[in-house]
């Protein structure tokens, strides 16, 4: 039996900036410090690989002095909308209604809401009861491939069974307004808000690329490389400078056996759909399959075009793969890493 993702949509927040647009509320914000240290903050922004970004909330937001509970506040408020938008357009792509879906996953790290948002989108759309709900709070980035990862053991083991998965994140939510640390900053320079959604289905007449194998690799002694650590404030990002070279550093180790189990190379893969954390985990991963023929164009226009949106930004990878055609037969390789420090996987196969 097998496991097919016969839709995907994105949801985007209704505001938008773009970089340059962002450097004036930048400029007032670094109001007090070195002058060489503003330049810097100034380039870092601009050479960020990122032209614009989304947000559930305008720039004036986003830079006045609110507190944790009011920031939060809109996060619950739009993220529900967001999650609403996005599952609706997925459900619609593949023809089904609410009732049709039987396993409900939620993915989101930047705030916290309890229930979760899964409970409020099945008394909104009026779903099925007796759905299965899972939601999943602590992953970061790499949520959206755990929760297809998730979904797909779910349906392996029921047929003629739906899942969604449904990830929304909203990292300015997080933006620390008292916080001028390179990891702040870095953190605001690479990232935006989006949402999106995929359909999963193990019935077999559905259509949509097969989800072929899945795995997950845990750096052993690396929690600290990535994540939040809870503030007064709010969520305030950890992201180690050394990320980029352990990525590399690791690469054999969960890419090659991956491919090697299933009977393939790298040569055998047609398609990279490769979550983009930011602009140097971007040119590691180039550097890496560059050498070995392969590209992520796509991923760095999703990057350039809306910024790394958290878990949701490989399910917009994913969905201008499918939107601008794939042949039949060809072999993606979906890649995320996330907090743990961990690298997700998942071989699809059109």
């Amino acid at each position: 039996m097998s496991v097919k993702i016969t839709s995907v949509a994105s949801q985007l927040p209704p505001f938008t900036r773009s970089t340059a647009e962002i450097i004036p509320f930048l400029k007032v914000w670094l109001t007090g410090q070195e002058e060489r240290y503003q330049r810097k903050v100034i380039k870092l922004f601009e050479n960020a690989g990122v032209e614009r970004r989304y947000s559930i909330m305008d720039a004036e937001e986003v830079f006045r002095h609110t507190s944790f509970e009011e920031k939060n506040d809109i996060y619950k408020r739009e993220t529900i909308k967001l999650a609403e938008g996005a599952l609706t357009k997925a459900l619609n792509k593949a023809s089904l209604s609410p009732t049709d879906i039987d396993f409900i996953i939620t993915v989101s790290c930047t705030g916290i809401m309890i229930p979760s948002v899964d409970a409020y989108l099945i008394n909104k759309l009026e779903m099925k009861q007796d759905i299965v709900r899972l939601p999943v709070t602590e992953m970061g980035c790499v949520a959206g491939i755990s929760g297809m990862i998730y979904a797909k053991n779910f349906l392996k083991a029921n047929p003629n069974k739906r899942a969604v998965v449904i990830a929304v994140e909203s990292p300015t939510s997080t933006f620390q307004i008292e916080d001028f640390s390179m990891v702040n900053i870095v953190s605001a320079a690479i990232f935006g808000d989006g949402c999106a959604c995929t359909v999963l289905s193990s019935y077999e007449d559905e259509q949509g690329p097969e989800i072929i194998d899945e795995a997950m690799y845990h750096f052993y002694n690396a929690e600290h490389m990535m994540g939040f650590e809870l503030k007064n404030t709010g969520l305030q990002m950890v992201l180690d400078k050394e990320v980029p070279s352990t990525i590399a550093e690791h690469f054999p180790k969960f890419v090659h056996p991956f491919l090697e189990r299933n009977n393939l190379s790298i040569k055998d893969i047609d398609h990279l759909i490769f979550h983009p954390g930011g602009k140097k985990i971007v040119q590691t991963i180039e550097d890496l399959f560059g050498s070995l023929g392969k590209n992520i164009d796509i991923t760095k226009a999703v990057l350039k075009d809306y910024g790394n949106m958290s878990s949701a930004t490989v399910l917009y990878v994913l969905e201008r793969f499918i939107h601008q055609g794939v042949n039949k037969g060809d072999i993606g390789l979906m890649l995320s890493f996330g907090p743990g420090f961990t690298a997700q996987r998942l071989l699809l196969k059109w």
